[in-house]
């Protein structure tokens, strides 16, 4: 997506608009660095203390995060997953796993009585990512795996307000699914009993599967916060 030339009325809004569109968009994913102040000001036309307005701005916002010396990087897609990135620094890993189970559990139960054909094949797609890249061994591609499996169960619920909440909180998330992963070691947590019980139709299989999961996610981070203790 290019960016346009803005025009003299509200630049600051219109540049602010713009470069939030390049990240909603996807065009400037997330933890991508975004193209200098210099360079940004010639691509739209305007000076440059323009352009920095904008940035301490989507900055203030928790969009972006500008690093000494470095530069300046996606941090979130909208202003309410800024927020809650802000919030959830300071948060505990038990409070933010809380907030998880209630998400996703009732997404697996309302998945299983909402879910088309194509939500099933994108479920079934997500579940063998994540059990390949488990067997692979590699920790980061098994969290982004993970979560994209979460996301095809919420996205099958077809709330859109759940579905843009969960996309927002999915960047806490990762930290918590980390935190987990790293206390689990060697044990796997299935996730196939979720996607059965969803292609079934059976919401109560479906919220069984996914409280049962969450037990073995919170047993693991008691047993970090005993060993970190």
């Amino acid at each position: 997506m290019s960016l346009r030339t803005a025009h003299r009325a509200s630049l600051v809004d219109q540049v602010i608009d713009q470069l939030k569109e390049q990240i909603t968009s996807n065009s400037w994913p997330m933890n991508a660095k975004i193209p200098t102040e210099t360079v940004l000001a010639e691509q739209l036309g305007v000076g440059r203390n323009t352009v920095r307005e904008a940035v301490r701005a989507l900055t203030h916002a928790g969009l972006l995060e500008c690093r000494q010396g470095d530069g300046t990087y996606v941090r979130a897609t909208s202003e309410l997953s800024g927020a809650m990135l802000r919030r959830l620094r300071a948060a505990e890993q038990l409070e933010i796993f809380e907030v998880r189970r209630a998400l996703e559990v009732e997404a697996a139960r309302l998945a299983a009585t909402r879910r088309t054909d194509d939500d099933i094949v994108r479920i079934d797609a997500a579940l063998a990512a994540r059990e390949h890249a488990w067997e692979a061994g590699e920790p980061d591609g098994f969290v982004e795996a993970d979560l994209a499996f979460h996301m095809a169960v919420v996205e099958a619920t077809h709330n859109r307000v759940l579905i843009d909440l969960y996309q927002d909180f999915s960047a806490a998330l990762r930290a918590s699914i980390k935190a987990a992963g790293t206390s689990i070691n060697s044990s796997y947590i299935p996730h196939d009993a979720i996607a059965r019980a969803i292609a079934a139709g059976d919401a109560t299989a479906a919220e069984r599967a996914g409280h049962a999961c969450m037990e073995h996610i919170l047993i693991a981070l008691t047993e970090s916060q005993e060993i970190s203790a």
